[in-house]
């Protein structure tokens, strides 16, 4: 049955989001954990919030730079290689005797993760048709799910048979591999490699480079908020006597409702635009992130999930936002949002991690809970677009 003009290739957008489900999942496995690493290493939250920083530059800022050479090699090794890495790699963290071992397999993890965003990205946007927006906000899917299943899959796995016994792990992920070798296209070069590594960035870009730049702040402020709450929430409930499973549980509400608001969202800027679904996600994000804070019990459970609902909702509309104001180079594009934006608010983590040491885990998550509200104001900038808007613009074009 031949794909109706226009419409989204289904087999290759399952594909793909299979890729950064696999992927990701693995790179999962870091944050849950952290109570366990952190016991074996004597690490402070100043190496916590290093650790996980030097993950995130890793995994997100170097995207760009792995934009650019997936667009100049038209190659399945960088969507493919990539999530081999980390599955091999994350789970081997689990024979680390040394806190320098560690970081290795961590970094060399987080590298595979950097591999298969942008192309795969970019890939998207090419056989998403006129369903941009839900067809990324389904790939975004795999990654936020893979994010929701991988520390429960983690903590019980640890709690069960040990951390040593966390290579095992990585038999599925290998067998993902294998199916993902017939069902993944060649990717397609956006003709841009010929301009250099800025020269492409240039030319993506274009005249829409204020909107993209104002995109990209509003990206790391809120991955900011997002990371900070992610890194230090699992040693917070620690301290306050919660299990690993536990954890787990609290981590993985948080990520599935971003999974879910990701596709709600993405459907709501197809249709509505995408200012009102980031004044949503955004004005909504600071109550539900005090609410995860001071909500006692097992209320606890219920506030996670809004809070990752509201707070990570916007993630994957920001790219197909970018995409559309930048058609040119979709895989540089999103490298600079799903990369450089995210990687960066990502390895501000330290930053929380040495309050955090000087006055408390607590007192400083509620500060970094005002941030998403306070950046709201500069989505009055956004330029119109999504729903109406681009239908408009591509009729007229």
């Amino acid at each position: 049955m031949k794909r109706l003009p226009g419409s989204a290739d289904v087999k290759v957008i399952f594909a793909l989001f299979l890729v950064h489900f696999t992927g990701d999942l693995y790179s999962s496995f870091v944050i849950p954990l952290l109570p366990v690493l952190a016991h074996n290493f004597s690490l402070s939250l100043t190496q916590v919030g290093f650790l996980t920083g030097m993950m995130r530059l890793l995994a997100f800022v170097v995207q760009p730079s792995v934009g650019y050479l997936a667009d100049r090699y038209q190659t399945r090794v960088f969507v493919l290689g990539g999530p081999a890495l980390a599955v091999v790699f994350i789970p081997l963290m689990g024979l680390a005797n040394t806190f320098t071992l560690l970081l290795v397999c961590v970094a060399l993890g987080s590298i595979g993760q950097s591999m298969f965003h942008p192309p795969a990205a970019g890939m998207v946007s090419t056989y998403g048709g006129n369903q941009a927006g839900l067809s990324m906000s389904l790939f975004g899917l795999g990654g936020t799910l893979a994010f929701g299943v991988g520390p429960l899959w983690a903590t019980e796995w640890v709690e069960r048979f040990g951390i040593a016994a966390l290579p095992y792990t990585m038999i599925p992920g290998l067998a993902f591999l294998v199916l993902l070798l017939f069902l993944v296209p060649k990717p397609q070069s956006e003709g841009m490699s010929s301009l250099g590594f800025v020269g492409s960035i240039r030319e993506a870009i274009g005249p829409a480079w204020r909107s993209i730049l104002l995109i990209w702040v509003l990206v790391l402020i809120r991955t900011f908020a997002s990371q900070s709450f992610l890194t230090f929430l699992p040693l917070y409930y620690s301290h306050q006597g919660r299990s690993l499973v536990s954890i787990g549980a609290i981590i993985a509400a948080y990520t599935v409702a971003g999974a879910l608001s990701g596709i709600a969202a993405g459907h709501a800027a197809d249709r509505l635009g995408y200012k009102p679904v980031f004044l949503v996600g955004y004005i909504a994000a600071t109550p539900a992130l005090y609410l995860l804070l001071y909500l006692p019990g097992e209320w606890v459970y219920v506030s996670s999930f809004w809070a990752g609902f509201f707070t990570l909702a916007t993630m994957f509309p920001a790219i197909s936002l970018a995409q559309e104001l930048a058609p040119k180079g979709r895989s540089i594009v999103s490298s600079l949002m799903m990369g450089f934006a995210y990687g960066l608010g990502g390895i501000m983590t330290p930053i929380t991690g040495s309050l955090a040491e000087a006055f408390s885990i607590r007192s400083v998550l509620a500060v970094v809970a005002a941030v998403p509200l306070l950046a709201s104001v500069m989505i009055y900038w956004l330029p119109a677009a999504g729903g109406k808007a681009s239908a408009a613009r591509k009729a007229a074009t």
